[in-house]
């Protein structure tokens, strides 16, 4: 009887071992709240709840203590594990482009086609992307690392991922996640930002209905556009080549079937596994250090940057057009790539001062061409920094 007892209770001393309440550290359980204040946001706010939802579900995923000695193969860092395959898409870089492929097949360029001059206000806001690149140099990361921080202010997610998984896959989860959070607070960070530097006059500025847009042009316009942005950086090829091509599937009105595809089921299925498994990537061991809150500290910054660089553009460059053809400064914040909020916020904000002032049209036009212009950034920066 007693051999049993000693036996039973040897087991039940190993079993403990095994389990999470065992191997539980403070850092865990910290990164377990984050992990629901994420999901928080998405359900009670409804904050980009497609990508909060998976990616604060993978915080728990990846924050289950275990003990790392017992070769389980259930972490995401442990080779072979089903974690480790699926984040294989993230570290090799073929989620992103996937998801460019599903957004250029939703994405209707028209408002950018009719009008080309808010592709400038794109590449303003771009300035967020360099100024954090310039800050991240000056408080000590290596120009890799720097390149890869700044990128942030794009505010788009799978430009981001690609580009840390070639420069600093190391800080990856963190640039991956102060992204995607970011891009959930647009609604919270811009508003405030749009409202500093405008005045109430040209809040109110309205602008000239956009021209309508022939097939032809909509056909014309991925192809150009891959042929002038890839000559220019053909470093950005595998984010612009797909983001053309699944917008020359809707627009060329034969290859429906493909373009449903892509900017359906595809783009769905791809942003499930990229969400859980960056969430998941997130263990605390390897993202609860100085350099992940650097790195949350310059995104905000990155992100003020951008907006505030679009909306200034957009009042610098309204001092040379005429007085029927100006821009309300209001659509600059759209210069970020998080489509379609950003645009959606420029909206909210102009409806708030003139409730008959539609500015969502003109929003998109900034807004298609933040994403032209961050992948044409990540291009850049991966040219001259590999």
């Amino acid at each position: 009887m007693g051999e049993f007892i000693d036996f039973l209770g040897n087991n039940l001393a190993d079993f403990w071992t095994y389990t999470g309440f065992a191997n539980a550290t403070v850092g865990h359980l910290i990164m377990l709240v984050v992990g629901l204040f994420f999901i928080y946001l998405a359900i009670a706010k409804e904050f980009e709840p497609m990508l909060l939802i998976p990616i604060g579900f993978g915080i728990l995923v990846g924050n289950i203590p275990f003990n790392m000695d017992a070769g389980l193969q259930v972490g995401i860092y442990e080779q072979g594990s089903v974690l480790n395959i699926l984040y294989q898409g993230v570290t090799s870089g073929w989620y992103p482009p996937l998801i460019f492929l599903g957004i250029g097949a939703m994405t209707d360029f028209s408002a950018l086609i009719s009008n080309p001059k808010l592709m400038l206000i794109g590449a303003a806001a771009q300035f967020g992307i360099f100024g954090a690149y310039m800050i991240a140099l000056a408080i000590g990361f290596d120009p890799m690392q720097a390149g890869a921080i700044g990128i942030i202010g794009g505010a788009d997610g799978p430009t981001a991922i690609f580009l840390s998984s070639k420069l600093a896959p190391n800080l990856m989860g963190a640039i991956a996640v102060s992204a995607y959070s970011y891009m959930a607070l647009v609604p919270v960070i811009q508003p405030p930002i749009m409202r500093l530097l405008t005045t109430k006059k040209e809040r109110l500025i309205r602008m000239k209905p956009p021209r309508v847009v022939s097939h032809t042009e909509k056909v014309i316009f991925p192809i150009v556009g891959l042929l002038l942005t890839c000559f220019l950086v053909p470093s950005g090829l595998p984010l612009l080549g797909m983001l053309f091509f699944g917008n020359l599937l809707k627009e060329s009105g034969v290859t429906r079937r493909l373009a449903n595809t892509a900017s359906g089921p595809l783009i769905d299925t791809i942003t499930i596994l990229l969400g859980l498994t960056v969430g998941a990537s997130t263990q605390a061991s390897e993202f609860l250090t100085v350099n992940s809150v650097l790195i949350f500290v310059l995104g905000a910054l990155s992100f003020f940057i951008a907006t505030a660089s679009g909306v200034l553009f957009v009042k610098i460059f309204n001092l040379f057009l005429k007085k029927g053809n100006k821009i309300n400064p209001l659509i600059g914040n759209a210069g970020v790539s998080a489509v379609p909020d950003s645009a959606r916020i420029s909206q909210i904000v102009g409806l708030e001062y003139d409730p008959t002032n539609y500015l969502l049209m003109h929003a998109m036009g900034p807004n298609v061409a933040g994403v032209i212009g961050s992948a044409i950034a990540a291009g850049i920066l991966l040219g001259f920094l590999l």
